[in-house]
């Protein structure tokens, strides 16, 4: 490669772009290639059916995956998203039967339950000091629990239409849980990118001590995403109960680590201060398409969750080795 005075550059500096270059478009040269393998693995995969049930699939594992972006680019991490979607999800399932209650207060259920799970995780991580692994992983514990006794582990059936349109439902053609999660995309990407608060965010995540003497008010931002991230893990729950169209209490399973997954994959850092909303949602993406695809591929589904394996251990090691470039 040639400068601008014609010297040639030397090849550690030629390394480094390329890793810069590849932390930039990695997630989106992985997807195009993946996308190309299964276009000729099977036929059936291009078809606009199956495209738009990939879209689906991954919708709600993006709008966990969006407050698991917030919360992981401010330093933290959370486990229980997964958990506290059940748990909001049969909440708003009971108030969400015909002729009972409008549907605005089974909305209300959910995201009030998921804020309210989030906020305790921001309050045991932020004011009392204990790690977020520790914190979200009782509370998703207790967030399933719950769920199991609100419902005496039995599903919530009979959803009023109005819940089960969201879910299950389409606008002009369009699926509501694709229109759903680019609505929470472009709000969350305004919210990140556009705003005081979304700078306070990635000054805590990239260097806490250093915010603080800034003047930030660390506990009170990690307190946010925390809460943030709760909310739309209830708002998922409301979700995937009207799309299966039930609340029960075993729904959610696995989530919390597909929306980790997913943010990491497109390029969120795991340990702060680096990452983009739509990253998150093309690794959701990714993944559904390579769940997709290997589905198509008759894979079984114990291989899928070994591939599945490999693909976030390969994108947390290239996630720790970008961060040693940049820094």
């Amino acid at each position: 490669m040639e400068g601008i005075k014609g010297e040639t550059m030397p090849k550690k500096k030629q390394c480094l772009t390329l890793k810069k270059c590849l932390s930039t478009f990695g997630i989106y040269i992985a997807f195009l290639l993946i996308f190309i393998v299964l276009i000729f693995s099977n036929p059936v995969f291009l078809s606009v059916t199956n495209l738009i049930n990939i879209l689906k699939q991954a919708s709600i594992t993006s709008v966990i995956a969006i407050g698991t972006t917030f919360i992981l680019i401010s330093g933290g991490l959370d486990l229980s998203s997964g958990s506290v979607a059940a748990l909001a999800g049969v909440s708003s399932a009971m108030f969400g039967l015909p002729g009972e209650y409008p549907f605005i207060i089974a909305l209300f259920i959910a995201l009030s339950v998921g804020a309210l799970c989030g906020l305790l995780n921001g309050i045991v991580i932020a004011k009392g000091h204990v790690s977020p692994f520790i914190a979200t992983l009782g509370m998703m514990t207790i967030a399933r629990g719950m769920a199991l006794i609100v419902t005496k582990a039995r599903p919530v059936f009979g959803l009023s239409q109005e819940y089960i349109r969201l879910g299950s439902g389409k606008l002009y053609g369009i699926p509501n849980l694709i229109l759903v999660m680019l609505i929470v995309l472009v709000i969350a990407y305004m919210l990140l990118n556009k705003s005081k608060l979304g700078r306070h965010i990635y000054a805590v995540g990239g260097n806490e001590d250093s915010a603080y003497v800034s003047g930030i008010h660390v506990v009170k931002i990690k307190l946010i995403v925390y809460v943030i991230g709760g909310t739309l893990s209830g708002f998922a729950g409301l979700l995937l109960a009207g799309r299966i169209q039930s609340g029960t209490p075993v729904m959610g399973q696995g989530l919390e680590l597909d929306a980790i997954a997913a943010a990491v994959i497109g390029g969120v850092s795991s340990t702060g201060g680096i990452g983009k909303v739509y990253g998150a949602v093309m690794g959701a993406l990714m993944l559904a398409m390579v769940s997709n695809g290997l589905d198509l591929l008759n894979i079984s589904p114990y291989v899928q969750q070994v591939i599945k394996g490999l693909i976030i251990v390969f994108a947390v090691f290239f996630d720790v080795n970008t961060k040693k470039v940049k820094a």
